[in-house]
């Protein structure tokens, strides 16, 4: 005491008390609390035996017991946890007993040198309420099969019901959890502390949210739900124990496999709302600078300008490697031209969805004369050695718009320049409608500029009919919003904004601005605020950066310059006795070498869940004949499974709303959601039987639920642009500091994941 300040107790340690208040922390109290249900033990480890509760003396003699060295993980509640684990803390498990991360703080890792291999399991849609009871999950008879003594022959009650809610009210069972009855399975967590409701959460209470594609035009009054997530309870971070018993029936496999849930936090920006990617957090490690490179950035102001490192090597690449695929394209909300699609089936839903989004030819729309994706093609003898533009033509475009009557923006200006820099058009255009706000801070345009303008949006897009061929490459910055104010579509471009990917991944994006201070060293758009921004200058600039990255190749501007792929990093570290680095695997749907997986060793693209499961399989254990991946398989493996995240709407797109109507989250809580966890849950059990010996197995959600904060976020983007033209009586959404504060709220949900471990 001393008069010294006594040291704050932590939540774990009030849990221990007795029932007078006491507090018994001494020495044999702590043994005792260790060692609750487990025999005793004599100092050789050998299981003592005694007919009373007195003393038993062991002796020392005896054959010595050989050491153990097998992995295995351990959590205490005296570890210093004060919040959730993160993505990133994931990774960096992952790398400790993979590579050369740090020895993690949240949880011990015995001999973890010894781990071989390691899975990580990304499974959007599992959520805590399945855990706790707030999700019902209603699976079919037929799908569940309960393997319990007293239940063979009867009839399994439904989920939901009664008898397979987690019972808050009584302590978590006090019998030592299954392990899948291997003797590998060293995780030896402990009970949790009596009286604790470590599943307890009101912010998680909640009903399954509505889906984003609720319309939202003629919502007057809408529903908003306030919830309180200020405050962090212990409960809502600390790991909470799976028992068969309290779980529902389709989640009990987990139990076996799986000693406790983890909260799991996914990275977010609170100030916009916006929950950045749980791929990139898992795939991506920050590069640690050295001390002269964090003094140096410390007398700079802005952004700091990108750097090669020491072991950086130029690779020219031709700019046809750097054309938006579809599926960039779609992510990026593009309008996408017909000779994006390989089949009639998706043209003509393309055309169904255009019809019905009013982008058709009678609205105004036109598409540059391209058949199909190989009309773009130049033959290999008629392109010059070494030459950056792969025979191609290359037109940097940027328009200037202003906003008309009615809301929309409107093209005022379109600037196009050559690949050597030579402006090929700079045009002043007149809307069709009326314009309330011309904008000038930033598109620079004034009513002295448009004065004497007839030129209109037709007679653009005739010129530019003309000019665009099936050879042409568009480039741009967030060429999305120039084509949209076109109205117009083309196959081949090149965005600025997917080159040079956000340092905290997307939804984010860097502005050109940013860009070109970095990477140019160029200050641009000076006006911005003020004068406006200067089509041509913009133009030039989005040219020079695509230049930039075709000498020096796909890597630079990437996040490599302040992250690295955890791939390459597992490459430097060296296997024991060997002078190779690890190799990875990533295995998802579509083509994963387009993504994330660019850096892997191994890709393997998938169609469906079930294939993903065969896929790990490969990876981990390696092609019998070493076809792709040698024998062995490799050291990491990370998979996505998609189908539970489909049926319960998180992965609908916004833009296409043919799509909307496919899985609502009332007809997949009605039919098909329990079912679908059944068969992902007997999934992931599948992967962890197949596993070879020290094999650490992560299985992570990513986020919460995103469909509440998916549908404020599009009620918000309403209002601000109604609110810019119309009366408060007028408008058909209002947004006030109830509606911000439910997105608050609904961001902080859905930035609540969770996670399962395991070392087998």
């Amino acid at each position: 005491m001393g008069g010294g300040r006594s040291k704050k107790r932590k939540h774990a340690q009030f849990a221990h008390d007795t029932a007078d208040g006491s507090n018994n922390i001494g020495i044999g109290a702590t043994l005792a609390n260790l060692r609750v249900n487990q025999p005793p033990t004599g100092l050789d480890g050998v299981e003592t035996k005694s007919d009373s509760e007195e003393w038993t003396t062991v002796g020392r003699g005896g054959k010595k017991q050989k050491k153990m060295n097998y992995p295995g993980l351990g959590y205490s509640e005296l570890h210093r946890l004060q919040s959730s684990v993160n993505i990133n803390q994931l990774q960096g498990l992952v790398l400790y007993c993979l590579a050369d991360g740090t020895s993690p703080q949240w949880v011990s890792v015995r001999h973890h040198g010894m781990v071989q291999k390691a899975v990580v399991l990304f499974v959007p849609g599992l959520e805590k309420g399945m855990f706790d009871g707030s999700i019902e999950l209603e699976s079919p008879e037929e799908d569940v099969i309960d393997s319990s003594e007293d239940s063979i022959g009867q009839k399994t009650p439904a989920i939901g019901v009664e008898e397979d809610l987690i019972d808050f009210s009584e302590p978590a069972s006090g019998g030592k959890q299954s392990s899948n009855g291997a003797s590998r399975d060293l995780i030896d967590f402990p009970e949790p502390a009596e009286g604790v409701n470590p599943l307890a959460n009101t912010s998680n209470s909640l009903k399954p949210a509505r889906s984003p594609a609720d319309t939202i035009a003629t919502q007057n009054t809408p529903n908003i739900t306030l919830i309180n997530c200020s405050s962090t309870s212990p409960d809502d971070y600390l790991p909470t124990q799976l028992v068969p018993e309290k779980l529902a029936t389709p989640l009990k496999p987990l139990a076996s496999a799986f000693p406790y849930l983890w909260p799991i936090k996914t990275p977010g920006d609170e100030r916009y709302g916006k929950v950045h990617s749980p791929l990139h957090a898992m795939l991506h490690s920050p590069i640690t600078k050295t001390q002269e490179e964090k003094r140096e950035d410390q007398q700079i102001k802005g952004p700091k300008p990108a750097r090669e490192g020491k072991a950086w090597d130029n690779k020219r690449t031709p700019i046809t490697e750097y054309i938006a695929s579809k599926e960039e394209l779609q992510d990026n909300e593009y309008i996408l031209h017909q000779a994006c699609f390989t089949t009639l089936d998706e043209q003509l839903a393309e055309s169904r969805r255009r019809i019905a989004e009013n982008q058709t030819a009678d609205n105004g729309w036109t598409d540059t004369f391209v058949e199909k994706w190989e009309d773009g093609t130049v033959e290999d003898e008629n392109i010059q050695k070494g030459s950056l533009t792969g025979g191609r033509n290359v037109l940097a475009m940027d328009c200037e718009m202003c906003l008309v009557q009615g809301g929309e923006m409107a093209l005022t200006r379109i600037s196009l320049v050559e690949w050597d820099g030579s402006v090929l058009m700079d045009e002043f255009v007149k809307p069709d409608e009326p314009i309330i706000d011309y904008l000038t801070p930033y598109s620079g345009i004034t009513p002295a500029k448009l004065a004497n303008v007839h030129t209109t949006l037709t007679d653009i897009q005739g010129r530019l009919i003309e000019e665009i061929k099936s050879k042409h490459i568009l480039v741009g910055h967030s060429l999305n919003s120039d084509l949209m104010a076109l109205k117009m579509t083309h196959p081949f471009v090149v965005d600025t904004s997917i080159l040079y990917p956000h340092p905290r991944g997307p939804p984010m994006k860097s502005s050109l601005k940013w860009l070109a201070q970095k990477y140019l060293g160029r200050e641009i758009q000076k006006g911005h605020g003020k004068e406006g921004h200067d089509s041509i200058e913009d133009a030039r600039a989005c040219l020079d950066l695509v230049k930039m990255k075709c000498e020096r190749g796909p890597q630079w501007g990437s996040s490599g310059a302040t992250s690295e792929s955890i791939f390459k990093r597992l490459k430097r570290v060296r296997k024991a006795g060997t002078d190779t680095g690890k190799i990875g695997a990533i295995v998802d749907h579509g083509a994963p070498e387009k993504n994330f997986g660019h850096m892997a060793n191994y890709c393997i693209g998938c169609k469906h869940d079930a294939e993903i499961v065969a896929g790990v399989r490969r990876a981990v254990h390696g092609d019998t004949d070493g076809s792709y991946i040698p024998g062995g398989g490799v050291d990491f493996t990370w998979a996505r499974f998609q189908e539970l995240a489909a049926v319960r709407g998180w992965l609908l797109d916004y833009r296409h709303s043919a799509n909307q109507n496919s899985h609502t989250p009332e007809a997949s809580s009605r039919s098909a959601l329990g079912a679908v966890v059944t068969r992902t849950v007997q999934q992931i059990k599948t992967v962890r039987d197949f596993l070879p010996p020290c094999t650490l197995l992560i299985v992570y959600s990513g986020t919460g639920d995103p469909r509440e904060m998916g549908r404020l976020q599009k009620m918000q983007r309403t209002f601000k642009r109604e609110y810019r033209v119309k009366k408060w009586d007028e408008l058909s959404v209002k947004w006030t500091d109830n509606e911000e504060q439910a997105l608050k709220a609904a961001y902080r949900r859905a930035r609540e994941g969770l996670g399962l471990l395991t070392i087998t």
